[in-house]
């Protein structure tokens, strides 16, 4: 008999977890997805376009919030965990409701739904969302092509549309964000790396991915996405800390399974932290992987029109993931404000429109600031809503795009950017190199 199988994730590690094992593993049925942390990605199915020839129908997606009737209502033999970034402690908790329920419950070897490529890898992962991977992973791209080397960057799925035109998806050109008709999350992450006139995929099955990304690359970069541990098997597994967020590195999974893991720990935003903070995650990564390799860096925050702040009452918007499940009251955007001297951090609260007001009621730690949520049309809408509404001087845009190709505000908008640059020896630049230096 088939032992009957719920998978509980948020549109990324889930599918591939399911792609890369259960598929077409004819011990198991997949009876259907739990979906958490994004908002609307519950109530589609797993098509049956990607599920093969054993799922003809498709495998519905569910709420995790109905976890415990759906395991008793269909019968479910095992519970395979398959989400990041989220405490230890409430990964027990859904643990606890899945064992009460009857069911076993999973978590799959971090190595074990690695696939092998046949090009060289570099990972950049994290210990939690927002400690600076994108910056660090457009940093190994940009040592790489100085180095003569066709690099091809792989981003952690994002597929929150139509499952079925995302099986495979390219990104060259701002006419390809367009045509995949891209969310904010996924602009933030393909932008920056078109920008440095680098090829970037994502999509749902990295196997296909894989083989295409190939066919044009010397050397793949994973970008990856929360605190998730990596798709492919890296030649160099590099993971990023935060110290603004100190010990969070032995508090999250899979965050700590990537500490333990990593060939070099990055300890990013050394220019903001404490030197206490710093501290307690250099220990954490000595008691827990002594091998690592570990590099200090600075997230080296600017503005395109820095005077534009100086006395001004500003809004802050913040990448959205980082304030959200990333858990951080403030982002660049606030370091920004601070450096150029805003007097005054404007409450977007009392002006909040439709999903953003769901958003805060998620997340009620988020700080004075406006976190870029768009996951959708409507959250786009409602984010620009909000920004017109909040009796500001300036908004401060600490988001990796151009917002305003999305949305039009009435006030004058400084862009701020955050790019990584070494602090001291070993440099990140220094360590690529001899890894791929020619024979």
């Amino acid at each position: 008999m088939l032992e009957k199988v719920l998978i509980m994730g948020a549109a990324g590690r889930d599918f591939h977890n399911f792609n890369v094992y259960f598929r077409e593993n004819e011990r198991y049925e997949v009876v259907c997805f739990t979906a958490t942390q994004i908002p609307n990605i519950d109530g589609r199915k797993y098509p049956s376009e990607l599920c093969g020839s054993r799922y003809p129908q498709g495998i519905p997606i569910y709420s995790d919030e109905n976890l415990e009737d759906l395991i008793r209502e269909n019968g479910v033999d095992l519970v395979v965990f398959s989400y990041s970034d989220i405490r230890h402690e409430e990964v027990m908790h859904k643990a606890s409701i899945v064992t009460a329920s009857g069911a076993d419950f999973m978590i799959a070897g971090a190595s074990y739904t690695m696939l092998e490529a046949n090009k060289p890898v570099v990972s950049v992962c994290a210990v939690r969302t927002g400690c600076g991977k994108s910056q660090t992973s457009r940093e190994v791209v940009r040592v790489l092509q100085s180095m003569g080397k066709r690099v091809v960057t792989i981003r952690h799925p994002m597929p929150y549309g139509d499952l079925t035109k995302q099986v495979v998806q390219r990104f060259s050109r701002y006419e390809d964000l367009e045509k995949h008709q891209c969310t904010i999350e996924e602009r933030e992450e393909y932008e920056p790396v078109i920008d440095m006139g680098a090829v970037i995929y994502a999509g749902v099955d990295y196997g296909r991915i894989l083989e295409e990304a190939e066919k044009e690359a010397d050397i793949i970069v994973w970008d990856g996405g929360n605190n998730d541990t990596p798709f492919y098997r890296p030649d160099l597994n590099i993971v990023v800390f935060d110290p603004h967020r100190a010990g969070h590195e032995l508090g999250y999974h899979p965050g700590e399974t990537n500490m333990r893991m990593c060939d070099v720990a990055i300890i990013n935003k050394m220019d903001s932290a404490s030197s206490s903070q710093v501290d307690e995650v250099r220990i954490n990564i000595r008691n827990s992987n002594a091998g690592a390799l570990i590099i200090e860096a600075d997230s080296l925050v600017s503005a395109d029109q820095g005077a534009l702040i100086e006395g001004k009452r500003v809004l802050v918007i913040e990448d959205g993931p980082t304030l959200t499940h990333g858990e951080m009251a403030y982002g660049a955007g606030v370091v920004a404000a601070q450096k150029y001297g805003a007097a005054e951090l404007i409450d977007p609260r009392p002006s909040l429109v439709g999903s953003l007001r769901e958003t805060f009621e998620k997340y009620p730690d988020i700080g004075t600031v406006l976190p870029a949520m768009g996951y959708g049309k409507q959250q786009v809408r409602d984010l620009e809503a909000t920004a017109n509404a909040v009796d500001c001087d300036v908004i401060i845009s600490a988001t990796p795009i151009d917002v305003t190709r999305l949305i039009n505000v009435n006030k004058p908008l400084v862009r701020v950017r955050y790019e990584y640059r070494d602090r001291t020896a070993p440099t990140l630049e220094s360590v690529v190199r001899e890894q791929f230096a020619e024979g």
